[in-house]
């Protein structure tokens, strides 16, 4: 099989597949757009050897009879067109079969599952719980005997056959993740004594009798390859860097093609999933694979956070032959075609907030929380205008540069009004606190170059002016707004909400009050990065925040949402003791799932204190009383500063008056972003986009 490069679109659950399994038109568009966008080689993930029999996913892609062969086969001929080879990982999720649980199938494992204990559900909302699969009775777990490894790799055998039937290019045998195969590799899962336990040679033989009946179905030229573990974190007795290799070895020696090095943890507790197998770190497989390279004379595949200078250096220096994207690829399909034209500025980042996988635990379709048209590709086109209009678009934050970038896109001409001296609104302060929200800054102010798009920097402007213009639209983006609570004033200096610290690290003015906070020199410094634009630069600001910060090393946080968790996170990693109040039982419920867990994680490690369901009433010069409901009674909790975290609501419920009047006027009016109700970047992005898209 020769690619087009060596860029490869990693398997990926989706639930894009319909409820019965076949490949229908939402599929067949989302994989199209990944070939169009020019990755060498895409291959389709978790595809069911024996659907609905070990499924994990509600809408799972089947492959177990003939009547998946019509929608698959119309998937690679579409993949086709644009010169893209397409493969198809199969798989049987073992033990993690929820679909089987639900349904009353029995688990098939190669033993009885150790216990585990964890605490990942205890950051999980009660909606959230509602949303999960949970069974109606005890799971049926099934310890596989011959029979049932012989119907395992049958399924396997005859899913190889329909795949290459379908026009698929290649097979990757899923080998990892705990699922079926990978828990007969683990000394950990596998504690049998017949000759499928034991010694990794014993482990191994299901895999490798996998292999030998793939292969003698399909033929020796037909590419096949697996998908193998380099490590199972968390894993007592866990599959290591040295099973793999001797795996690695045997595998080609059975005529393997190719191995895929990936990564698995056990779930002990949240934060573990983002260690393995959606890892992290900048490259986290990248080691393990090259260690595997050198036992082995085939191809080395591996994916796991790999930017484009990362890419570029692994495979020059032989550490991998091939990259896999996942995450990138759901928030900008061309990538490889924009890297191949040296456009990187124009690539729509990952933001690595797990949005996208976060769906898959409450049983949704994945969405990407900065490409809204991901999983939509076929319902929301993005067309040229029959008929360009002139569009007006009140606020430059994300929500208001997405729906200006989409209409430009469509030949619109877009005036994007900022009363504010710089673009993005509440982003450069969630830049400051996740420095991955910076990359979808960058992108978006880069995308406001387009010839179309006219853009009014500290300007406000009133009803007559807009009349006067006569937009076909306006838009307003305008964000949420700040409340005032009665529990503390304003003008106390050592009470701080996102409206003050907004103004204070921004490359605005600041009030006379906001100066009195500080003492002379911080004023001058201040003064100083405002003149010169460091505040503007949100690298160059999350530098300065290392060197000063407004506030006393003791800091309590009142809310903990989103905003609240996050700015703790920052506040730690710059050496200050937290603590959060939160009035709800449950933190961070806005940040999605996988992301929550991996931030309330690293808070408890770093000591923060977690207060939940406690109420603030009031604010003193150095403490405040919050109401304790689980104990029926007031605290006192001392503080250097304090910040205010949970008093901002969407913008029109606090004031609506220029939306009222436009409307009274005849103007057509979209409301997006937090300005129409507050659901922070995802809800910014699908929003704007959406407007952009119909406008």
């Amino acid at each position: 099989m020769t690619l087009a490069n060596r860029i490869i679109m990693a398997p990926m659950g989706s639930n894009f597949a319909e409820a019965d399994g076949t490949c229908g038109e939402r599929i067949q568009s989302y994989y199209e757009a990944r070939a169009a966008g020019g990755a060498g080689l895409l291959i389709m993930g978790v595809v069911a050897i024996g659907f609905p029999h070990g499924t994990a996913e509600p809408y799972q892609v089947g492959i177990s009879d003939d009547k998946f062969i019509p929608g698959l086969s119309e998937l690679t001929k579409r993949v086709h067109a644009h010169g893209s080879k397409i493969a198809v990982q199969l798989q049987h999720a073992g033990k993690n079969s929820v679909r089987d649980i639900v349904e009353g199938r029995p688990l098939y494992v190669p033993s009885i599952p150790p216990h585990q204990k964890s605490d990942m559900m205890l950051a999980i909302t009660p909606d959230e719980i509602a949303r999960f699969v949970r069974p109606s009775k005890q799971p049926e777990i099934k310890v596989m005997g011959k029979d049932e490894i012989q119907q395992v790799i049958t399924w396997f055998t005859e899913a190889a056959i329909r795949a290459q039937k379908s026009g698929f290019d290649g097979i990757e045998i899923h080998a990892a993740h705990s699922y079926v195969i990978a828990g007969f590799l683990s000394a950990y899962y596998n504690q049998r004594t017949d000759e499928y336990g034991g010694s990794i040679e014993n482990r191994a033989r299901l895999l490798l009798e996998v292999i030998k009946s793939v292969k003698s179905a399909v033929g020796s030229d037909f590419p096949v390859w697996i998908r193998l573990d380099a490590y199972e974190l968390r894993t007592p007795g866990g599959i290591t860097l040295e099973d793999a290799k001797i795996v690695a070895k045997m595998v080609e020696e059975a005529g393997i093609d190719a191995i895929h090095v990936s990564a698995y943890a056990t779930i002990t507790t949240g934060s573990a999933f983002t260690e393995a197998p959606l890892v992290h770190q900048p490259g986290g497989f990248l080691d393990w694979a090259s260690e595997i390279k050198k036992n082995v004379s085939i191809p080395i595949i591996t994916a796991g956070r790999i930017d484009q200078d990362l890419c570029e250096t692994a495979i020059q220096s032989g550490k991998a032959d091939f990259i896999a994207f996942a995450r990138k690829l759901l928030a900008d399909p061309e990538l490889p075609n924009k890297w191949k034209k040296g456009d990187v500025e124009s690539v729509r980042p990952c933001i690595y907030c797990y949005t996208c996988v976060s769906e898959i635990f409450v049983n949704e379709r994945v969405r990407c929380a900065v490409n809204a048209s991901t999983g939509h590709e076929f319902e929301w086109p993005v067309h040229i205008a029959e008929k360009p209009k002139k569009i007006m678009i009140i606020g430059g934050g994300p929500a208001g540069m997405e729906a200006a970038r989409v209409a430009a896109q469509r030949g619109h001409q877009v005036t994007l009004i900022e009363k504010n001296n710089q673009l993005g609104g509440t982003l450069n302060m969630a830049a400051l606190a996740y420095s991955e929200n910076g990359l979808l800054l960058d992108y978006l102010i880069n995308q406001m170059k387009h010839p179309n798009i006219q853009i009014k920097l500290n300007t406000t402007i009133s009803v007559a002016e807009i009349l006067k213009e006569n937009p076909h639209e306006v838009m307003l983006a305008t964000g949420g707004q700040y409340q005032s609570t009665p529990a503390h004033s304003k003008q106390q200096k050592n009470a701080w909400d996102g409206e003050s610290l907004r103004a204070l690290l921004s490359n605005g003015s600041m009030s006379q009050h906001l100066k009195s906070r500080l003492p002379i020199w911080a004023q001058a410094g201040l003064a100083i990065a405002k003149l010169i634009g460091l505040t503007k630069n949100y690298r160059a600001l999350q530098q300065l925040s290392k060197i000063w910060l407004p506030f006393g090393k003791n800091i309590v946080i009142v809310g903990g949402g989103l905003v609240g968790c996050e700015l703790a996170e920052l506040l730690v990693e710059r050496n200050r003791r937290v603590t959060i109040l939160e009035e709800g039982t449950h933190f961070a419920k806005e940040i999605a799932i996988v992301r929550r867990w991996k931030v309330l994680d690293y808070l408890k490690a770093e000591n923060v204190s977690l207060f939940s369901q406690h109420k603030l009433i009031s604010v003193q010069a150095n403490s405040l009383t919050a109401f304790d409901e689980k104990n029926q009674k007031e605290i006192q909790i001392p503080f250097d500063d304090v910040i205010i975290a949970n008093n901002s609501a969407a913008g029109r419920e606090i004031n609506s008056d220029l939306e009222k009047t436009l409307s009274e006027n005849k103007i057509k009016v979209t409301n997006i972003g937090d300005y129409q109700n507050l659901g922070y970047i995802s809800h910014a992005m699908s929003s704007g986009f959406n407007a952009g898209r119909t406008c």
